[in-house]
């Protein structure tokens, strides 16, 4: 039995398994993708220094990579997670995965989950159709298989946007244009944490470049952009939007859009973990402490899947949560780990303190949270808004009620991609708070697995 299973080997997890391996304990990295990186640092195993138009940042993850090489570390990518049973069992949490067709359960004293974040649907007429995409899909396109966006728009807010249209830039292909959602009051607003952002000034001072950038390559931006909407023409789409009231129509080949993201949840809601509303972010997160510990016994989280502070607090949050999890596989104080965390705390301080500003500057636009009935917002079962808001109003006032009543989130991505919209979209319809609601439940398996292999289930040690 090993002493700790990651899952997930993003900038978190894999900190976490370097540094548990490190201090002695007997660690299972578990990862659906081949290789190590996660979202931030995709396939950098195998690029290392060959796309230089990914920027510098990029290239920090090849140093994190490289350290899972340790005789207390296996990893196994290609494995998908589809079940967490928590430590209440006399051998502690056991995790179900599938690998190659096959399922196996593993026993672990602790289990850290390190699945990161997901983009925030972006729903709105024409979002599902062909050449409409989440602009994080194609920046993984860009790492996984060098294909670069070309004659593509931008729309949305965050600093993702920026970083993508520095990259498209820098290979040669820049944004047709920029829309942005962020207004004018939204960014006065965010004045306010400036100092306090100012903690980190290398990032802000980064953000400031890319901008340059942007303007220097005389990329059209438009801000305070609304109403959103989609339509094919010929082997492209037309973009129509509104900035600052009046109506622009655009053309390109590809539409990617950002809404910022959001901890992913269904491991931990389907583990049993309790769950709480993050009111700057607007999304759910795992309930933990400031060590990563959930009540869930054995149960750990680290990371943006845990509350979204960036690549840089996740390396750092990855480190104070392995170091807690050591000592708690020694029957050692927590005091010691903090001792031992002075730098990493240190440095998740400075990573944390620009997000109250990028929060406040890039929070996601209202009609992306409610949006107008004839947008689909469950793609698996094309369940539009207005039907979520009729059956809302013939009685389905939570999400589990929901689901009987319209099957929204009941698709093969068992709410991954909708629960977040048909919730916001839920609570202002019925004038309550999503506390009121709920999140919705995730049941295992969490992702998809043949009966087959439900059969022939391994239980491992």
């Amino acid at each position: 039995m090993k002493n700790l299973i990651v899952i997930g080997a993003g900038p978190a997890g894999m900190s976490a398994a370097a540094t548990a391996a490190r201090g002695g304990a007997k660690v299972l990295l578990l990862d659906e993708q081949p290789h190590p990186g996660g979202q931030i640092f995709r396939n950098i195993t195998r690029n290392r220094n060959t796309l230089p138009h990914l920027g510098p940042d990029y290239a920090k993850g090849l140093e994190q990579a490289e350290a899972l090489q340790h005789p207390n570390l296996t990893c196994r990518f290609g494995s998908t997670v589809w079940r967490i049973d928590d430590g209440r069992a006399k051998d502690g949490p056991r995790v179900a995965y599938s690998q190659n067709g096959k399922s196996q359960s593993v026993a672990a004293r602790h289990v850290l989950i390190a699945t990161g974040a997901q983009e925030r649907p972006t729903p709105f007429p024409g979002w599902t159709l062909p050449g409409v995409m989440p602009a994080g899909a194609a920046q993984i396109l860009m790492k996984s298989s060098d294909l670069i966006p070309r004659e593509a728009i931008l729309a949305g807010t965050g600093p993702l946007l920026y970083l993508i249209a520095a990259q498209m830039i820098d290979a040669g292909t820049p944004p047709l244009a920029l829309v942005e959602t962020q207004t004018s009051s939204m960014m006065a607003r965010a004045l306010s944490k400036m100092p306090r952002a100012m903690i980190d000034r290398q990032q802000v001072f980064k953000g400031l470049s890319l901008l340059r950038k942007i303007q220097k390559a005389g990329v059209r931006r438009y801000t305070a952009a609304q109403e959103f909407r989609a339509r094919p023409q010929g082997d492209g789409l037309t973009f129509t939007f509104t900035s600052k009231g009046k109506e622009h129509v655009l053309h390109c080949a590809l539409l990617l859009c950002h809404q910022g993201i959001v901890p992913s949840t269904n491991l931990t809601r389907s583990a049993g973990i309790p769950h709480q509303w993050n009111v700057t972010q607007l999304c759910w997160q795992p309930t933990h402490d400031d060590d990563g510990r959930t009540d869930r016994p054995g149960l750990w989280v680290a990371g943006d899947g845990a509350g979204i502070f960036g690549a840089d607090a996740a390396c750092a949050q990855g480190v104070i949560t392995a170091n807690a999890i050591l000592c708690a596989l020694d029957d050692l104080s927590p005091d010691i780990a903090r001792h031992i965390n002075a730098h990493a705390l240190n440095r998740r301080f400075r990573a944390d303190a620009l997000r109250p500003f990028l929060d406040a500057a890039y929070a996601p636009a209202p009609e992306f949270l409610s949006p107008v009935d004839e947008t689909i917002l469950c793609r698996c079962e094309e369940i539009t808004a207005g039907q979520v808001r009729v059956a809302a109003s013939n009685g389905a006032e939570g999400p589990r009620q929901m689901k009987t009543a319209t099957r929204a989130g009941m698709g093969p991505c068992q709410g991954r991609m909708c629960d977040l919209s048909v919730t916001t979209t839920l609570a202002a319809h019925s004038g309550r708070h999503p506390t009121d609601l709920g999140p919705h439940r995730a049941r295992s398996p969490c992702k998809p697995v043949t009966l087959g292999e439900l059969s022939r289930l391994d239980l491992g040690d």
